[in-house]
């Protein structure tokens, strides 16, 4: 049996939601990664802890991984900036000390406040933001500074539920100033495409849990994507997504890559029939042991091939109504 990971030469991996979850290994993740044996990518729109200090998590929940093997989208930021700062700029940056001293080994000027007329806002994740930061970058903003935001994740998936993210702590300043920030992270292809270059990879598989960004930014890079239902898009959000953020892969977790590629598509499997009926797929037969992610690929190949806005799954038979108990 062919294995996905045999049609690619790296891994981009999202982190949260995909390989671990507040802190802890999702199960399988580390042993799927390592088994492939390919190149790996960490790719995350946390901006909150360096590169270093994401490789040492990695390291202490079993993955063989270095500093070089991670890019988050405080570096992404950082390279947004730089087109628009000369040495020595100030740049007032929102978010965690890893982010302001990364923008200080670049050469610029760190500060706290508008009256330091800083030239560029940067805005990264921090769970210790609070107004006095918040405030501080819409008064530079109204100024005139350029906003410049590492990822716009409105959730950040933790071991308690979706807590805030920092699309959420954006939406306020933009709310306070009417500026809308360019955004460096997923759902952009720029990561990708640095991270594909990082690894020296030609053909890159994109793998993450989140729709809106991890699944987007790989489409809008061009590359093959695969979505495992261990963090935040279940099912229900698969046969809602729109065209750009529809994965080339399903899988349960990241023992996919080493399923049958030709399995992992959305079509109709497991037995099961399927019609599209008005906003609603109705779903019929199954095989004995066919299950919910059969039902998902079933489900959501109609819902894209129809054009139609579909809306929810309807079960017609034993089979279809015992592997929608568990749709999400």
């Amino acid at each position: 049996m062919a294995e996905l990971v045999e049609k690619h030469d790296a891994l981009l991996l999202d982190l949260d939601g995909t390989v671990w979850s507040g802190g802890e290994a999702i199960p399988h993740a580390v042993e799927a990664i390592e088994a492939s044996g390919l190149r790996a990518m960490y790719v995350t729109n946390n901006a909150s802890r360096s590169a270093a200090d994401v490789a040492e998590r990695l390291r202490d929940i079993g993955l063989a991984a270095s500093e070089e093997d991670v890019l988050t989208s405080a570096m992404a930021a950082l390279g947004l900036a730089k087109g628009r700062l000369e040495a020595g700029d100030p740049v007032l940056v929102v978010g965690a000390d890893s982010f302001k001293q990364l923008v200080r080994d670049a050469g610029y000027a760190v500060v706290e406040s508008a009256d330091d007329h800083p030239k560029v806002v940067l805005h990264g994740h921090n769970p210790e933001t609070g107004w006095r930061e918040l405030s501080e970058a819409a008064l530079a903003i109204q100024r005139g500074a350029v906003y410049l935001a590492s990822n716009l994740d409105t959730t950040l998936p933790m071991e308690r539920g979706l807590m805030v993210g920092n699309g959420s702590m954006v939406a306020a300043v933009t709310s306070a100033t009417g500026v809308t920030p360019e955004a460096a992270g997923k759902p952009g292809p720029a990561m990708f495409h640095q991270a594909a270059e990082l690894a020296g990879a030609g053909s890159p598989l994109a793998v993450g849990d989140r729709l809106d960004t991890d699944i987007a930014g790989g489409v809008a890079a061009g590359m093959p994507t695969l979505h495992v239902l261990t963090g935040v898009s279940g099912p229900q959000a698969l046969l809602e997504a729109p065209e750009n953020q529809r994965p080339t892969y399903i899988g349960a977790d990241l023992r996919s890559l080493g399923a049958d590629p030709g399995e992992l598509r959305p079509r109709p499997q497991g037995g099961f029939t399927v019609r599209v009926d008005g906003d609603a797929v109705v779903l019929d037969g199954g095989d004995a042991g066919a299950g919910l992610l059969e039902a998902v690929r079933t489900a959501v190949s109609a819902a894209w091939d129809s054009g139609a806005r579909v809306e929810r799954v309807r079960a017609a038979s034993e089979v279809a109504e015992a592997a929608l108990e568990h749709w999400w």
